[in-house]
């Protein structure tokens, strides 16, 4: 149909998460290893405009909130001035069994910058 479809979306807001957390210091390989995941616990967008295809697009995500066991994240994907979608999402962190787990205190220092 030519436009981008709504799922899509929340793919860039986790590529968004992603760079963040990596332009922070933070190593999702290294939270593997630990045996530690973020996972999504609720993802709230809101469409305001349709993006097409071929568009540019930029997306800003920020860190909102870095409590104890989660994140809050807003994103604002925009094509030049114009707001296509804006979100925000709240991530766990939870062990292999999905059990929510306190975020190591180096981990919270770099997801808090």
């Amino acid at each position: 149909m030519g436009y981008l479809h709504h799922a899509n979306h929340a793919v860039y807001f986790e590529m968004g998460r992603t760079e963040l957390f990596r332009m922070q210091g933070g190593n999702y390989r290294r939270m593997e290893e630990l045996g530690l995941f973020f996972v999504v616990v609720q993802l709230d967008i809101k469409y305001r405009l349709p993006a097409r295809y071929d568009d540019e697009l930029t997306l800003f995500t920020t860190l909102d909130q870095a409590g104890a066991v989660k994140l809050v994240h807003s994103y604002r994907l925009m094509r030049g001035n114009e707001l296509i979608a804006e979100a925000k999402s709240t991530l766990a962190c939870v062990d292999g069994d999905g059990r929510v787990q306190m975020i190591p205190e180096d981990l919270h220092q770099q997801t808090a910058q």
